[in-house]
C-alpha cells in the first residue's frame, strides 16, 4: 500500500505540507503508522497546478526520504492545488512510469489500494481502455489502468458515477477470474478545480483517509501529517469527499448504488 496527500486552497509552498510537518509524507515514506507496511520506498511523485491549465509532474524511483531534489523542489514550488504520493508496490515494477500521481490533460490521479488478482485480469482490463487513452499508458499498474478507464467512462463530467462504473467493471472481471483478494480503492482525482476523494472497498476494509479544512485550504491525507488525530476528520468507509477550489467540502456517506457495484 501507499501514502498520499492532496491540497487545495490558497497557494502554499509544497514543503509546508510534504516535508516540514512532524509526520510529513516524507517521514511516512519510512515510518508509516496506518499502512500494511511501515516503509513506502518504491518511488514517489508530486503533481501541482501553477499558471497553466495542465499540471506539472515530478516522479522518481528513489525513496522520498533520500531524494534531495524532492526537498529542494518542494522548497521552491508554490501551488494552489497539488498531490504528493509515496509508493509501496503491490507487485508491479518499481519504475518512474509506475509512480503516482498519474496525469492526463488537466487531470491528476493517485491511488492507495489494489485490484485483487490484478495479473489475472490485466489483459482483459487493458482491452477495455479506448485506443486514444491506451496510447498514453506508460506504466503497468492497476492504478493507471483504473484512471484511464474512468476517463473513458466520463470521469471529467461525473467523477463519482464514472468511478463507480469503472470499479463495477473491475469487479465483474475479478469474479470471472475467481480473484479471491479484495478490490480496495482509496484515491483522489482532480481537474485542477474540483477535487474528489474516494474511500471504497469491496470487503469493507478500505485504506485510511482523513481530511482537514481551514480558512485557507483543504488537506486530504492517508495519515495525519502532524502525528495526532485532533483536528482531522475521517472520511467514512464507503464514503466520498468532494470540494471545489475556494468552496465548501461535501462529504457523502456510503452510497447504496456504489456499494452494490463494489459488493463481492
Amino acid at each position: 500500500m501507499c501514502r498520499f496527500l492532496a491540497y487545495s486552497g490558497d497557494p502554499v509552498f509544497l514543503t509546508d505540507l510534504v516535508c516540514a510537518p512532524t509526520h510529513s509524507l516524507v517521514h511516512q515514506s519510512l515510518h508509516a503508522t496506518e499502512a500494511k507496511t511501515e516503509t513506502n520506498g518504491d518511488g514517489f511523485g508530486i503533481g501541482w497546478y501553477g499558471e497553466r491549465t495542465e499540471p506539472g509532474l515530478y516522479r522518481d524511483v528513489c525513496p522520498a526520504w533520500s531524494d534531495e531534489n524532492l526537498v529542494n523542489l518542494c522548497q521552491q514550488v508554490r501551488a494552489r492545488m497539488f498531490f504528493a504520493h509515496v509508493r509501496a508496490s503491490t507487485g508491479t515494477a518499481t519504475t518512474r512510469a509506475n509512480c503516482h500521481p498519474f496525469a492526463h490533460g488537466r487531470h491528476l490521479f493517485m491511488h492507495n489500494g489494489q485490484i485483487g488478482g490484478y495479473l489475472k485480469i490485466k489483459r482483459r482490463l487493458e482491452a477495455l481502455i479506448p485506443d486514444a487513452l491506451y496510447d498514453v499508458r506508460r506504466g503497468s499498474t492497476d492504478s493507471e489502468a483504473i484512471f484511464l478507464l474512468a476517463l473513458a467512462n466520463g470521469l471529467a463530467e461525473d467523477p463519482i458515477g464514472a468511478m463507480a462504473r469503472t470499479l463495477s467493471t473491475v469487479r465483474d472481471l475479478m469474479r470471472a477470474a475467481d480473484a479471491a483478494d479484495p478490490l480496495r480503492f482509496t484515491a483522489v482525482v482532480t481537474d485542477g478545480e474540483t477535487l474528489t476523494a474516494y474511500r471504497w472497498a469491496c470487503d469493507g476494509r478500505p485504506p485510511s483517509l482523513y481530511y482537514r479544512q481551514t480558512e485557507t485550504g483543504l488537506v486530504v491525507v492517508s495519515e495525519p501529517i502532524d502525528g495526532c488525530r485532533e483536528g482531522w476528520q475521517v472520511v467514512p468507509k464507503g464514503g466520498t469527499l468532494q470540494a471545489t477550489r475556494g468552496g465548501t467540502v461535501t462529504l457523502a456517506g456510503p452510497d447504496a448504488a456504489v456499494a452494490r457495484r463494489m459488493a463481492a
